[in-house]
């Protein structure tokens, strides 16, 4: 039996709690938090759970195997590493750390001791995010050219990041599960518009050895809320619209078909010029079967067998570090015009 701890019982905290209080092969032992009105409430709710007042005591029970931190993003490391030390699992609510130093810290501390580093990608854990894996993986739509994804809203304006570290550490987590290949530049364009405060809106663009580009928009200040992803690949495409109550993925069997002919109408001869004849393809739209199992209660299943046999969760350490190195990218180059900085160079190293 699995001993659980969770760290913040705040916004997160309940729902990671909950779903490992169902998971079968666990056991929540204890719940932390500096607000002690949340520790009676998390009590009530679960009266077998300890409520600890002090997160150094959760760590050092000999009960607990993982401890799943839902802090702010600042105290990510510091407890991570306190929790690695003292030889527990680990699963950081997203993003893993502030930067890529420290995360690159945390995975190495953690490949050294043999304990699990996850982090708290939700998303691809998702039906929805997974059936879109088997259709990128499969082949079925072909040449992958483009990833554009759009997640905006009407707040809820954060003081300690900005909106990419915000709201694009989703896409960018499913990108990076989605994509066989690894984005090696970033340029991004962010503004803020409230004094002394990060950046409310992001435009981040992806780049790629490969003929495939990627691009995230982000925004605090829109009127509607809007989940959208495209992928468009030289077979088919999709459509992701995470708002969909039922049919989230949708695959359009539309694309484009590229012919060379002679510009003069002959037959083609040695040196002869050739015209690109450009066709459309439209076929069928479907929306495949997709499993509506709530994300976390997966994810909290996958974590758990992950430990028992020893595997490699699916949102590693390693995962949660290239996506710190896109975040960190992207601010850099937001704070520098727009500039594209190459995840090859030091401090951003992919």
């Amino acid at each position: 039996m699995i001993g659980v701890g969770v760290i913040g019982y705040g916004y997160w905290g309940p729902n990671l709690v909950r779903n490992f209080y169902e998971t079968p092969g666990c056991r929540v032992v204890a719940v932390s938090d500096l607000n002690a009105e949340r520790l009676v409430r998390a009590r009530a709710r679960y009266p077998t759970i300890d409520p600890v007042p002090d997160y150094r005591d959760l760590i050092a029970d000999p009960r607990v195997h993982l401890v799943a931190i839902a802090t702010p993003v600042c105290t990510h490391y510091d407890l991570a590493m306190q929790a690695l030390r003292m030889g527990k699992h680990i699963l950081i609510e997203k993003p893993m750390t502030g930067d890529v130093e420290q995360a690159q810290r945390l995975v190495e501390e953690a490949a050294r001791r043999k304990l699990m580093l996850a982090v708290d990608h939700t998303f691809v854990y998702t039906g929805a995010v997974r059936k879109m894996r088997d259709l990128v993986a499969s082949g079925d739509l072909g040449d992958i050219y483009y990833y554009d994804s759009v997640r905006v809203n009407l707040g809820l304006f954060q003081h300690d990041v900005n909106v990419v570290w915000d709201l694009a550490v989703h896409d960018l987590s499913i990108m990076d599960h989605l994509l066989p290949a690894r984005p090696v530049a970033v340029s991004a364009a962010g503004l803020g518009h409230i004094p002394g405060e990060p950046e409310n809106i992001g435009y981040v663009t992806f780049h790629f050895d490969s003929a495939v580009m990627a691009h995230v928009h982000v925004n605090w200040l829109a009127p509607v809320k809007v989940r959208r992803t495209l992928i468009g690949g030289s077979k088919k495409m999709i459509v992701y619209d995470d708002l969909e109550p039922s049919e989230k993925v949708k695959v359009y069997d539309k694309g484009i078909t590229v012919n060379s002919a002679p510009s003069d109408g002959h037959a083609p001869g040695n040196g002869q010029r050739y015209a690109m004849l450009v066709g459309y393809r439209s076929g069928d739209v479907w929306a495949p079967q997709i499993d509506g199992a709530e994300a976390l209660a997966v994810e909290t299943r996958h974590l758990i067998d992950c430990i028992t046999n020893n595997k490699t969760p699916i949102a590693d350490g390693e995962a949660g570090l290239r996506v710190v190195r896109l975040l960190e990218a992207a601010t850099e180059s937001m704070r520098n015009s727009g500039r594209i900085v190459e995840l090859s160079r030091s401090g951003v190293s992919a």
